[in-house]
């Protein structure tokens, strides 16, 4: 158990690290999250800071997933009996959860995409570069980053399910239950995207309000 607890706090310690309310106010003084889209991720990053600081908030909130599972897959207290692939797979869940509520910034950050994808980065890298492609697609083809995300969780939630149960890939099934869960959570942290899209007034990536 004790084993669990440590893989957990890694990550949710390394998903607290909120990189983009740190950036905003290093260089400008300002909250990110009373800005744009009052998010702190790197989408929000680029609206308000700047695309040069926002490849720096994506590539830190990457990190922290990635890390976070890497480190705890290499955790081993001796009072457990999950293998290094399925600690990896808590810690980087926790990673997700502390993106979204920060321990350093007041519990309210970000969205959680980003950490999601550095986590897969470690786990799951196949499947997260063809998701990462539909999702640049989308983004190109409609400028919506919401819509691309969305674009992206789906495909990579199919992708695995088909690869575990159809295609025999070596997959366990607690990646399918993560999967899913992160289909679920991208849905739910895009609920008031998905209403502006089905509204028409979704804001699009580069446009001016």
């Amino acid at each position: 158990m004790v084993t669990i607890i440590v893989a957990a706090a890694i990550g949710y310690i390394l998903g607290s690290i909120p990189t983009g309310v740190w950036l905003g106010k290093a260089i400008k003084g300002i909250d990110l999250r009373e800005h744009g889209s009052k998010s702190m991720g790197a989408t929000n990053v680029f609206r308000v800071l700047g695309w040069k600081l926002a490849i720096v908030a994506l590539i830190i909130d990457v990190a922290k997933g990635f890390f976070a599972a890497f480190i705890a897959s290499g955790v081993n207290l001796g009072d457990s009996m999950l293998t290094s692939y399925q600690l990896a797979l808590i810690a980087g869940l926790a990673a997700i959860i502390g993106h979204l509520y920060p321990l350093f910034a007041y519990f309210k950050g970000g969205k959680g995409i980003a950490t999601g994808a550095g986590m897969l980065l470690y786990l799951a890298p196949l499947e997260l570069g063809f998701a990462v492609l539909v999702f640049v697609l989308t983004v190109l083809i409609s400028r919506y980053v919401s819509l691309g995300s969305l674009m992206g969780a789906t495909f990579f939630a199919v992708s695995i399910i088909l690869e575990r149960y159809y295609l025999h890939y070596p997959h366990g099934d607690e990646m399918v239950v993560f999967a899913i869960l992160i289909f679920i959570l991208v849905l739910i942290t895009h609920r008031s995207n998905i209403k502006r899209l089905l509204e028409g007034n979704e804001n699009r990536l580069g446009a001016r309000k």
